[in-house]
């Protein structure tokens, strides 16, 4: 039976291509009045020169100005999932429990398998090769180009804005490398700091679905949040 709407990506856009290695610093073109650390009314963002003594002196986030890389998951990033799940903030927000080194191996493996498949794909946020954090898309639909993100940060790293940038630098590939159309942020209205994350990298606040997803102490409402290609 012939469709009546192509598409928005073909089947194999994922799984044709090697997984990326990002760097946190690829989402800064996704937000121009933010480059550099300043916010800038647009009056003073176009032709905008700023002398590199006075760029190199600005508050960039460190996680933007290090350039953290988002590179896909390894069998050795075990031990660090197991550690990060036994954070309950981590913990508090997953569906499921990590006990063992055995079952954070099985975490780390399924990402290939996802991959291969096109329903979801996950980065590990790392420092040098030391893990600090998860970046990934859920749910994905050629079809209709859209995908949910997921983020968590270790708690040593956090203050760093490394989900922020992470989220940014994942947005910018999927917009502007592989096409994507939509992408979501949904987290539980309990949860602010996912909150603040979603805004910060310009996910508007669309709604609240109501008893949405189920937690260990019950059912949570959840805020969406969407960005589409086409925002600024």
């Amino acid at each position: 039976m012939p469709l009546l709407v192509d598409p928005a990506l073909p089947e194999g856009t994922l799984r044709n291509l090697p997984q990326p290695r990002l760097t946190t610093t690829d989402g800064l073109a996704l937000r121009p009045s933010q480059r550099d650390g300043v916010t800038l009314r647009p009056s003073q963002r176009d032709g905008l020169a700023l002398p590199p003594s006075q760029r190199d002196g600005l508050a960039l986030p460190p996680s933007q100005r290090d350039g953290l890389a988002l590179r896909p998951w390894q069998q050795d990033d075990a031990a660090a999932v197991l550690t990060a799940f036994a954070c309950p903030e981590i913990q508090r927000w997953h569906v499921r429990r990590m006990d063992t080194r055995g079952e954070a191996a099985e975490w780390v493996g399924q990402w290939a398998e996802r991959w291969e498949t096109e329903s979801a794909a996950s980065w590990a946020v790392v420092d040098g090769d030391e893990p600090l954090g998860q970046i990934g898309l859920r749910n994905i639909s050629l079809e209709e180009g859209s995908a949910s993100l997921s983020y968590w940060v270790t708690p040593a790293a956090r203050g760093r804005s490394i989900a922020a940038s992470s989220v940014d630098a994942v947005s910018a590939w999927a917009f502007e490398s592989i096409g994507f159309n939509r992408l979501n942020i949904q987290h539980s209205t309990a949860n602010p700091a996912s909150c603040r994350v979603a805004e910060q990298a310009g996910y508007r606040a669309e709604g609240t679905l109501r008893q949405a997803i189920k937690h260990a102490d019950g059912w949570h409402d959840w805020h969406l949040h969407g960005r589409l290609r086409t925002d600024g």
